[in-house]
């Protein structure tokens, strides 16, 4: 068998992302009910975070621990790749100790370098480009509360960055409805919105979050300025309109869903009453 990455949701096939999905939820159930498999014991992932991290960490250590694995994690104060070494050569290195790579980096093409040279699977963690693992749990948490997610519309309002750029893919991927609202010099990269709509992705474009959320069944936002692109900082009055707040959660469905990768901005992005609140 060929060597595998997870870089992207667009490098996946439709019934190899649909596999894993309905692999996690009888995991997930086995898991609850008192079922513990141990089909990676033995195995180690090095997990490499260029960002800070709380959620990706913890999930991929406690899924390799349930899954009988361990992991090793590494930033970049404590490794070579941090003053001299080159990715390539890390990659070369690690992968003769250890199983598998996940690495959570500002650069996509880190991500794509470490893939190059490494001879274990490697895992996209998060990049300034795309964020794929998010968008695999956040699909399988909306089926798990409002079932197949095919022919469903969800709703993305605020900044055009990577979770949507991975939603984007999703949407082709998973066969859903996306709306995007975004303002006017925040899109998304052309190259993800050509992806989709080449790959049968539904996508509508406006300005307007009202327009986007109207009847949408889950509404997405994430923070308006991401973790390392600062640069990118504009003043938050182009952004408010775009607020999750509850008049405009009002205009989805009585029992749509609100999801955010988090950390998340209160009182910027979303109000507490929503993130608090039942959806």
């Amino acid at each position: 068998m060929s060597l595998r990455h997870f870089t992207d949701l667009s490098a996946v096939s439709e019934g190899d992302l649909r596999f894993m999905l309905d692999d996690a939820v009888v995991r997930k159930a086995r898991l609850k009910a008192g079922e513990r498999t141990k089909p990676l014991e033995g195995k180690v992932l090095a997990m490499i975070f260029d960002k800070p991290s709380t959620r990706t960490r913890v999930s991929f250590d406690v899924g390799m621990r349930q899954l009988g694995g361990e992991t090793i994690m590494l930033t970049g104060a404590e490794m070579q790749l941090g003053r001299s070494e080159t990715i390539a050569d890390t990659a070369k290195v690690l992968s003769r100790y250890v199983d598998a790579i996940m690495i959570r980096t500002t650069s996509h093409d880190r991500l794509l370098e470490l893939t190059e040279n490494a001879t274990v699977p490697v895992i996209n963690g998060l990049t300034d480009d795309t964020h794929p693992c998010q968008l695999m749990a956040d699909i399988m948490t909306f089926e798990e509360h409002l079932g197949p997610v095919a022919g469903k519309t969800i709703a993305w309002t605020g900044d055009g960055n990577n979770v949507l750029h991975s939603l984007l893919e999703a949407s082709a991927r998973f066969r859903f409805n996306l709306n995007v609202a975004v303002p006017e010099g925040s899109e998304p990269a052309q190259k993800h919105v050509d992806w989709s709509t080449a790959h049968g992705g539904k996508l509508h474009f406006t300005r307007s979050p009202e327009e986007a959320v109207h009847e949408a069944d889950c509404v997405v936002t994430d923070c308006w300025v991401s973790m390392g692109q600062e640069h990118r900082a504009r003043g938050h009055n182009v952004f408010s309109p775009y607020q999750v707040n509850a008049a405009l959660m009002a205009k989805a469905k009585p029992d749509a869903l609100f999801m955010h990768c988090l950390p998340a901005h209160r009182g910027e992005e979303v109000t507490d009453e929503v993130i608090d609140g039942p959806h």
